[in-house]
């Protein structure tokens, strides 16, 4: 068994720190509506991006603002939802309900560019589906899937769409440039959410002003640390690590006293393996070590 790649390693590393925004995001918007500190995180986000990426903001082109205004779009939309679902769901649960995306990438894939799923696939949409269902708890008198986590499930399909976005866009618009705009755009249609749904400004707090500077810099080095990693980190490997996001986030939930039963957990086990199971490519791996078994 190889050792991780420092690249692997460094994915490994913001991945654990993606699954802590979570309970972040949960504590912050007791203090805060959801769509005022979605605005304040992204727009954070996007003004310490301005910084970084300065030098190569007077080079934007039309198409880098339609590609991030449209990237931006799904972030607003998936963190959106996801945000006014943590008003009333834990960060554990979450998590594992957004998880759901992996999965769910494929499927719209096969929509978008008639590409239709393989097998693995379908089977990880299967065990995560198990897995929703395990999570709602069908041992009691009702499932229990309120509007948080109605809300968290809905945000799964934006996620995904951001993703295939990104793919469509790679190597076409300057990586810097479109984080900048999908960052600014994701801000600014939080704070135009506010009167839209009736959401007041919040009293100040140092919570969510502390919480939204801390993940607008975590966005940041999130992005940057992605589009470094997998230049040398294939997709299916990558997507493999990120699948340990709500694992990371069900740890550091536990931490701080959420407590799921025993049901959710197990349902929570059938998501992540779901996950997995559908980026699993056995044919793709075997190429990859016929290539190193070939003599140069």
């Amino acid at each position: 068994m190889r050792l991780l790649s420092k690249q692997e390693l460094a994915l490994v590393l913001i991945t654990a720190v993606w699954g802590s925004t979570f309970l972040v995001v949960h504590i912050a918007v007791q203090y805060s509506g959801p769509w005022f500190f979605v605005g304040m995180r992204f727009l954070a986000a996007g003004l310490i991006s301005v910084v970084i990426f300065a030098r190569i903001l007077p080079g934007l082109r039309c198409k880098e603002v339609g590609a991030g205004a449209a990237i931006g779009v799904m972030i607003f939309l998936g963190y959106g939802l996801q945000t006014v679902g943590l008003q009333t769901v834990n960060s554990s649960t979450s998590a594992f309900i957004t998880a759901f995306y992996v999965p769910l990438v494929p499927i719209l894939q096969w929509i978008v560019f008639r590409k239709p799923p393989r097998l693995l696939t379908w089977v990880g949409v299967a065990l995560a589906f198990v897995g929703l269902i395990l999570v709602a708890d069908p041992t009691s008198l009702g499932f229990s899937f309120g509007p948080g986590e109605i809300a968290t499930l809905v945000s799964t399909l934006p996620i995904a769409a951001e993703i295939i976005l990104i793919s469509v866009f790679a190597g076409k618009v300057n990586l810097g440039r479109v984080t900048v705009v999908q960052l600014l755009v994701a801000g600014t249609l939080g704070m135009v959410t506010m009167p839209v749904v009736g959401e007041q400004l919040p009293a100040f707090s140092w919570v969510w002003l502390v919480c939204a500077l801390a993940l607008g810099a975590a966005s940041c080095i999130i992005q940057l640390t992605m589009n470094w990693a997998q230049k040398s980190v294939s997709p299916t490997r990558a997507t493999i690590i990120y699948a340990g996001e709500p694992v990371w986030a069900g740890i550091v939930g536990r931490i701080a006293g959420d407590r799921l039963p025993a049901i959710a957990i197990l349902g929570a086990a059938f998501i992540v393996a779901g996950a997995v199971v559908s980026e699993l490519n056995p044919r793709a791996r075997e190429a990859e070590e016929a290539d190193r078994a070939r003599p140069e």
